[in-house]
């Protein structure tokens, strides 16, 4: 479960994340929306522990991200917009590593277990600087759940990625929330509407919205996902 009360972040005169409080609870996929600016990666990094927080406090699965940050990034896979990987590294070696760092007892099998889940099975002996945007997304989401977190954290995952391995990365999020808690931040309202059940919607740092999805539409009928976010955010 993630837990955020009144967290607050500013950057000199720049507020960039105010008082912001929401909760995601295991077992769905979360839409954390909002416009460029909007301080969602800002968020996301507190969640994560990459920032501290100016005020307020953020829990992951119950342990505070910053008093007990180790017993919380445990608990927590992380996807950022910039997926970091190693590009010299091969495919199966970069997942090893991740497996290393976390310690994880039966590596071998879980590697394999985290390549299939993730579709990488033709591309596991590839080196990552020859893979494509869609593959080295999903070893980014494979490097994010090796140690099977409850909490999943994705800054627009699906960013800059043909049709195709949009709607392969879409589902293989779907599965993933089925038995995690999925903070999922997108730009793309028809991705929200086919994948997320929750969504929280901030503009200039501040809640707009936050609720499921099925009631965000039915308070607003008529209106498309995209209309509403207008309405809200503009």
């Amino acid at each position: 479960m993630i837990s955020v009360e009144n967290l607050s972040k500013s950057y000199g005169q720049q507020q960039a994340v105010d008082q912001l409080s929401f909760n995601a609870s295991p077992g769905k996929v979360v839409g954390f929306l909002g416009p460029n600016g909007a301080g969602k990666s800002t968020t996301m990094k507190m969640l994560t522990g990459f920032l501290l927080p100016d005020w307020g406090t953020a829990s992951i699965c119950g342990y505070d991200t910053v008093k007990q940050d180790m017993e919380a990034k445990r608990c927590l896979g992380y996807l950022p917009e910039h997926n970091p990987l190693y590009l010299d590294l091969y495919v199966k070696e970069a997942l090893a590593f991740m497996a290393d760092v976390y310690r994880i007892e039966n590596k071998n099998s879980r590697i394999a277990q985290v390549i299939e889940q993730t579709g990488l099975g033709d591309e596991q002996h590839k080196r990552i600087g020859s893979l494509s945007k869609g593959y080295r997304q999903r070893l980014g989401l494979a490097q994010a759940i090796i140690h099977d977190p409850q909490v999943l954290i994705l800054d627009e995952p699906t960013s800059g990625l043909d049709p195709n391995q949009i709607i392969d990365i879409r589902h293989l999020i779907q599965e993933l929330g089925k038995t995690k808690t999925v903070l999922l931040s997108t730009h793309i309202m028809q991705e929200a509407e086919a994948i997320c059940e929750q969504l929280v919607i901030i503009s200039k740092g501040r809640l707009k919205a936050n609720q499921s999805k099925a009631d965000l539409l039915k308070s607003n009928q008529g209106k498309s996902l995209e209309q509403i976010f207008t309405q809200l955010t503009s």
